[in-house]
């Protein structure tokens, strides 16, 4: 017989508040047209894409991570010192180790906080958000901060037609806490490891240094491939989380996918059926895919202007390199 005494956890765990940092300087399509050929036109019909924000020198991964996170806080209504874990998606912190998220939960002045970065591309932030839910029911900590971050202008090539217009940056953060009934949903998630190829690192580090590149790595991706994947399976992946969580599409309020195009986004809400009621995340016409920010950033946006309201219903679903997916319901902060 065990001796090992029983978790104490909270019940439940839910967000109690959001927060998002999108960079000071907005490229509109003219921008990326300067080093590509194609149009304005053309990046808008494939993408929806009209602008995106580049971080400057002094807009770091933890600095957009700290001023998000920040906001975050201040919207749960609790101090830095009360969270327990910091976890940070992310693919754009150069450095192999430490983590970033040591140095945001040092800054953030939250003390002796666990905390350690994932890297689930832009499935990224619901990987986190489901490491809270567990962290919280189990005991291990009370709040969590989950935060999405990239600066992928930096992983950009301005030269590569496919991706030059795809990227922005920023950060997207969450605290997660206890909550007396059910508000994160089951996560349907997983991954298809043959289909790794479609987006990818052009050039690995230690062969970047040992065999002299002279271009700096950059991701590229198999945009037909990617697409078709995220049109026909990630409707089935976002179906799943409805039925886990027990809910239908009538009763759903929010949606909010992966800002990764707009015509994905648009093809999964016809495949879902959602009635007219349910608002729908297109952040990416003016912020651009920033991958593990996505998510927390659209879910601000949506809240700031009262598109969505605290209480409501939402699906999120986040799905990119790996080929990596997560999905769930949550309850809105």
């Amino acid at each position: 017989m065990s001796k090992i005494k029983p978790s104490k956890g909270a019940p439940y765990a839910r967000i109690l508040g959001v927060g998002g940092y999108r960079p000071t300087r907005v490229v509109p399509n003219e921008v990326i047209l300067e080093t590509i050929d194609s149009s304005d036109e053309w990046i808008r019909s494939r993408s929806g894409i009209e602008t995106r924000h580049w971080a400057g020198p002094e807009e770091t991964v933890a600095a957009m991570s700290v001023e998000a996170s920040g906001k975050a806080i201040a919207d749960a209504g609790i101090d830095a010192q009360q969270i327990g874990a910091v976890v940070v998606s992310t693919v754009s912190h150069f450095a192999q180790t430490p983590a970033i998220a040591t140095a945001i939960a040092d800054q953030l002045g939250t003390g002796k906080a666990a905390a350690f970065d994932i890297s689930a591309g832009c499935a990224g932030f619901g990987y986190g958000l489901t490491l809270a839910k567990g962290m919280i029911v189990e005991g291990s900590a009370e709040y969590v901060l989950v935060i999405g971050v990239e600066r992928l202008s930096d992983l950009t090539d301005l030269e590569d037609r496919a991706t030059a217009f795809l990227f922005g940056d920023g950060a997207g953060a969450v605290v997660v806490g206890p909550a007396k009934e059910p508000a994160i949903g089951p996560t349907v998630w997983g991954s298809e490891g043959d289909k790794s190829e479609t987006i990818k690192q052009t050039v690995p580090w230690d062969q970047f240094a040992a065999e002299g590149h002279t271009k700096f790595p950059a991701i590229t991706q198999e945009g037909q491939a990617v697409f078709r994947w995220a049109v026909f399976e990630m409707a089935k992946v976002a179906q799943q989380a409805l039925d886990a969580a027990g809910i239908t599409p009538d009763e759903l309020d929010v949606f909010i996918p992966h800002q990764a195009n707009v015509r994905i986004i648009d093809s999964m809400v016809k495949t879902l059926k959602l009635p007219e009621h349910v608002t729908v995340a297109r952040d990416i016409r003016t912020t651009g895919n920033t991958s593990a920010a996505s998510i927390p950033l659209a879910m601000e946006r949506l809240l700031a202007t009262g598109e969505a309201k605290s209480g409501d219903t939402a699906l999120v679903i986040g799905f990119g390199a790996g080929l990596v997916y997560a999905a769930t319901v949550v309850t809105l902060p």
